[in-house]
């Protein structure tokens, strides 16, 4: 467990109340990614604040209210899922240039140049990026701003990355809480409700992406959603 000297803070703000809590920064960090982890190694220690430098901890009733549990570890969870984590900026830096790297290898390795048909290197992507000055989150997953930073290399560079679209069914059993996953796998194309509930979409992804695209559905519906894959024109 992170001592609190080493800790740094979460916050989150919820109906006009101020939390906070103190949490090992790479750990809360594998969480805001999606990772799952041990939240009891995660906080520093297991209270929650309303000024965590002050020491001042909030009330029981904020708490009640805000979060409806005193389970200290799955507010914890929620603090860090929903609010900010106040990573130093060498840590940010840090985990912003491994980020970095993380987008170049995807696309060294699914995108290519059209007119030679021949991948880019890794460091010649990364170079470009440079150039580009485009704005790498550290938080958000690498398959989620790839397309985004192609966009941004187009103009330096000739580059394409082959694309699918994606036909999915998701019974109304899990609609509602895949329809938020879709725009997290790839671009939104269309989507529509069927008189059951059911969840109708179109979703356009790099084809690198298909598999996880497939495990991530997959996982949500267990097992039952119905996707079927063209690539695109």
């Amino acid at each position: 467990m992170v001592t609190v000297d080493e800790a740094i803070i979460a916050k989150y703000d919820k109906d006009g109340k101020h939390f906070e809590i103190l949490v090992d920064p790479d750990i809360a960090y594998d969480l805001k990614e999606g990772k799952t982890v041990s939240l009891s190694r995660m906080l520093a220690v297991n209270l929650i604040f309303t000024d965590a430098k002050k020491g001042l901890r909030a009330p029981a009733s904020d708490i009640e209210k805000a979060f409806s549990t005193q389970d200290v570890e799955k507010i914890g969870e929620s603090i860090v899922k929903q609010g900010d984590v106040q990573l130093t900026t060498e840590y940010r830096r840090k985990k912003t240039e491994e980020k970095k790297k993380q987008v170049a290898s995807f696309i060294s390795k699914y995108a290519m140049n059209p007119q030679t048909r021949v991948p880019h290197p890794q460091d010649r992507i990364l170079a470009a990026m440079e150039q580009s000055r485009i704005s790498i989150d550290p938080f958000k997953p690498a398959e989620q701003q790839v397309g985004d930073v192609v966009k941004a290399l187009k103009q330096l560079m000739p580059i394409s990355l082959e694309e699918i679209i994606l036909d999915i069914h998701i019974s109304a059993q899990y609609a509602s809480r895949a329809f938020g996953m879709l725009k997290d796998i790839g671009s939104l194309q269309g989507s529509s409700w069927g008189n059951d509930g059911s969840l109708n979409a179109k979703i356009l992804v790099p084809a690198g992406l298909k598999d996880s695209a497939y495990r991530r559905l997959g996982a949500l519906t267990e097992g039952t959603v119905r996707i079927t894959e063209t690539k695109k024109e």
